[in-house]
Order: structure tokens, then C-alpha cells, then sequence
């Protein structure tokens, strides 16, 4: 493992150590963001704050971006891209679907990705040129599969279905796979895809802290990550190539 691979795995271990710690412990502070449903916590501020300090000391040039408001721009032309606690909602209503997730990208190239499950104790790491790993052991390849014969991973906050050009798209899509899951955090439907859990996934309107990480990992094991602009969206797409030509197809088709 790179010493750059090293770090994030600490870190997204230690932060999401953290943000256990503080839920189990004490009484989170809750605080409403754009909606009921997009939240932050005390816990995401606190292991975003560890997450920050820490690559401070050990990469003091480069570029940071966090959630939760984290930001600094770097001179070595790297940057990393931090979700303190991805699942949020998830986390704050005592679900354990939720991580830690960190990315490294150097310019426009994605470097790598980690996540930590908090409640499994699992740490995944990987990238287009490093072979994704669960606890250092070897996480892929996964197999290449029509999207008929697979789940898929999704998200659509509800107003949005009042919108017909994302809404259609999204039916268009969700009407294709074997079955749908809505289960509230992208890096952890990512981690699925990349371990076999999940068949695909696709999204609209992803923030780059809940696409990178998880987009990291799925191409470290052969999967294919694509991002296109339909309408007055981006939609994000993550799987087998096979399905992911699928849903793309569908997302950009007019019929």
C-alpha cells in the first residue's frame, strides 16, 4: 500500500472511530440544512475538524475539501476531498448504513478513494490504477452483467419528482433493473457495487465528496464510472460496463 493510500485509510478509519464514538456516547447536536432530511451533526463537524488536522501535518501542500466547510487550496496541485459522515440522516436516526469516505485527486485525475464502515469495522481502498482492497485483501473484479439481472442503488429526493425532465429520466432508468434500492448514503452504495453487494448505481446532482470516494473503488475493481449532463442535471452512474451503458442509454434517451 502507498503512503498515500496509507493516510486515507487511517483517516477515514480514525474519523469514522470518532463519529461512532460520539453518537454512542453523547447527545449529537443536530442542525437542518437545506432540508428536514439534510442534516449535520456535531459528530460530522468533529471528524471533518480530525480529518482536516491531521492531512494538515502529514500534507501540509496540499488542497483540502471538505463537507462540512473544510477548504484549502494547496500548491502541490493535489487535493483531498473529505465526507466526514456520509449517511447522515442515516447516522443521526441510529442506522449503521453510513462511512467515512476520503478521495485524492491530483488535478483532474482520481487518484484514490477510501471508506470506513463504522459498525463493521471494514476499510476499503482503491482507484483507477490501484486495485481496490477490503482490509488489504483484494475486493474484485466484478463480473460484467446486464442491468436486467442486477439490483440498482439510487437516490431522488422527493420534490424533485415534481420536476418532469428528472423525473422522467429517473423512471426511464429505475424502471430497468432487477430491483431498486434507496438506502441513504452514496458511498456506501458504492462500496457495494465494488464488493458485489449492489449491482449498479445512479444519482443526480452529486456532490464530489459523495462521488469520488465510492467512484474510486468501483473502477479499482474494472467497474466503469461515467458522469453526463441530461437537461439541467448531472447524473452520476457507477457499475458493470454493460449496465452502466444501460442506464446511461436510458438517463439520456428522449423516447
Amino acid at each position: 500500500m502507498t503512503d498515500d493510500a496509507r493516510l486515507a485509510a487511517s483517516l477515514v478509519s480514525e474519523a469514522a472511530g470518532l463519529a461512532a464514538r460520539m453518537r454512542s456516547e453523547s447527545d449529537l447536536r443536530i442542525m437542518q440544512k437545506t432540508s428536514i432530511s439534510d442534516i449535520v451533526t456535531s459528530a460530522d463537524t468533529a471528524a471533518e475538524r480530525h480529518m482536516v488536522e491531521t492531512l494538515a501535518g502529514a500534507r501540509p501542500e496540499d488542497g483540502i475539501l471538505g463537507e462540512e466547510g473544510a477548504a484549502a487550496e494547496g500548491t502541490s496541485g493535489r487535493r483531498w476531498i473529505i465526507d466526514p459522515v456520509d449517511g447522515t440522516y442515516n447516522f443521526a436516526s441510529g442506522s449503521d448504513y453510513w462511512c467515512s469516505a476520503i478521495a485524492l485527486v491530483d488535478g483532474d485525475e482520481l487518484v484514490l478513494g477510501a471508506v470506513a464502515h463504522a459498525s463493521t469495522g471494514d476499510v476499503y481502498v482503491g482507484g483507477p490504477k490501484r486495485p481496490t482492497t477490503v482490509n488489504g485483501l483484494p475486493a474484485g473484479p466484478i463480473p460484467d452483467l446486464p442491468l436486467a439481472g442486477i439490483s440498482a442503488a439510487t437516490y431522488l429526493h422527493p420534490p424533485r419528482l415534481r420536476e418532469p425532465e428528472i423525473a422522467d429520466a429517473f423512471m426511464r432508468a429505475a424502471s430497468l433493473p432487477a430491483t431498486l434500492r434507496m438506502l441513504g448514503s452514496g458511498s456506501m452504495d458504492l462500496v457495494g457495487v465494488a464488493t458485489g453487494l449492489l449491482g449498479c448505481w445512479f444519482q443526480h446532482s452529486v456532490p464530489t465528496w459523495d462521488w469520488l470516494p465510492g467512484a474510486a473503488l468501483v473502477a479499482g475493481v474494472g467497474g466503469a464510472t461515467r458522469q453526463f449532463d441530461v437537461g439541467p442535471v448531472t447524473w452520476s452512474v457507477a457499475g458493470p460496463p454493460t449496465a452502466v451503458d444501460e442506464v446511461v442509454a436510458a438517463l439520456d434517451s428522449q423516447a
